[in-house]
């Protein structure tokens, strides 16, 4: 079997994300329904498929801390301080997080459509090297579990399949991926945290 290495660096799931479309793929969580963040009727169309709640964002995956500026994010160093503990994943240090999504304030109006009036968005820088390349090379991407609102995040493509068919442009098969959702937190001006789903 393919690992998920081999599988993020596909030239088909490349080729679809660069042009906007939708795919079904492993993230370093669950599978996820994602596609080009910076593209509103992108944007539009997973909620759309989800039949997500329009007040809700999405989490957004970036592939490298330096993408948040591409949302008009610009972190004080206690902020900066505190996003590298969680996202440096150095094995030596005693700080060993897991995924996890945090949340910074974002007040750019043209965003409106990521932030939904909310004035804040979640991103998650994952660990993988294949996938932090995939995301530097397609553009972050948003990333909601690939399931429709209320029900059960899909567990393999069989299930993605049954919840989206052909309203989805690729489907990239890793097998059954049960895992759970990142670690959700709020990263404060200050550098402190709120800890939201731990």
């Amino acid at each position: 079997m393919q690992s998920f290495e081999d599988n993020w660096g596909s030239e088909n799931l490349k080729k679809v994300l660069k042009k906007n479309g939708v795919a079904v793929m492993p993230t370093d969580t669950i599978y996820g329904i994602v596609g080009h963040a910076l593209a509103p009727e992108t944007v539009s169309r997973i909620y759309d498929l989800k039949k997500r709640a329009p007040e809700k964002p999405c989490i957004i995956l970036i592939g490298n801390i330096t993408e948040l500026e591409k949302f008009s994010i610009h972190l004080p160093l206690e902020q900066k301080k505190m996003l590298l503990r969680y996202w440096s994943f150095n094995a030596n240090q005693d700080f060993q997080p897991g995924p996890t999504s945090i949340i910074l304030d974002c007040l750019e109006e043209k965003l409106s459509y990521l932030h939904r009036g909310t004035k804040t968005l979640a991103f998650r820088l994952p660990a993988q090297d294949s996938l932090k390349a995939l995301l530097l090379e397609v553009g972050p991407l948003i990333a909601p579990s690939a399931n429709p609102e209320g029900l059960l995040p899909a567990e393999d493509i069989k299930e993605a399949k049954k919840y989206f068919g052909n309203s989805v442009d690729y489907y990239m098969d890793m097998g059954r991926l049960a895992g759970k959702p990142s670690k959700l937190i709020k990263l404060q001006k200050d550098g402190t945290v709120d800890i939201l789903r731990d």
